[in-house]
């Protein structure tokens, strides 16, 4: 088994692709040994010293350290995650996730605004941050602000206001005339 490693916009992550799925949809994050308790692959790298946090995207694993050095961490994060796989063990277990997602908020009035925003994160915003080795998901929209959740490789990124700001607001602005901003929780 070969797997792949890619750089992110944040240096304290990198991207492991080990060639074949790693999710069936959707992302999940692990920022502690608690939270993985539902995935043996996410408690197996978080139990690595030096690992701060965990994400499993479709077809990749985000792993964020902390001051350890890549160069020392990065042949126990690659000999675990290929063991995982060759063993054949689930990468969550049946009815397993980081816990419950977190309910969204907006007035119902704005049910059609928001249905326009989450179609934009989707089509046009998710696959970018994804090939990034992060995730983002709508957590709420209020008096013209959007309130999104950025995992992975994006969460704590030097370049992720930069991505909030320039890039994810002035398209929501564009297309959605009713945004005002965008805000990361």
């Amino acid at each position: 088994m070969f797997i792949q490693t890619e750089a992110t916009p944040n240096p304290s992550t990198l991207k492991f692709l080990p060639g074949r799925p790693v999710l069936d949809r959707g992302a999940l994050e692990f920022r502690s040994f608690e939270a993985a308790s539902s995935s043996p692959l996410a408690s197996a790298l978080l139990s690595i010293d030096g690992v701060d946090a965990v994400m499993f995207g479709p077809d990749f694993v985000s792993v964020t350290k902390t001051d350890i050095e890549w160069a020392h961490l990065k042949p126990a994060v690659l000999g675990t995650i290929m063991e995982h796989f060759t063993s054949g063990a689930p990468v969550v277990l049946d009815g397993g996730a980081a816990g419950p997602a977190a309910a969204e908020f907006f007035d119902p009035e704005d049910a059609e605004t928001v249905a326009t925003i989450k179609e934009l994160i989707e089509t046009r915003v998710r696959p970018a941050v994804t090939n990034d080795g992060g995730d983002i998901t709508f957590r709420g929209f209020r008096d013209g602000v959007v309130y999104l959740v950025m995992k992975g490789a994006c969460s704590g990124c030097p370049s992720s206001t930069a991505t909030l700001k320039n890039g994810i607001e002035n398209l929501l602005r564009h297309f959605v005339p009713q945004v005002r901003s965008v805000e990361q929780v």
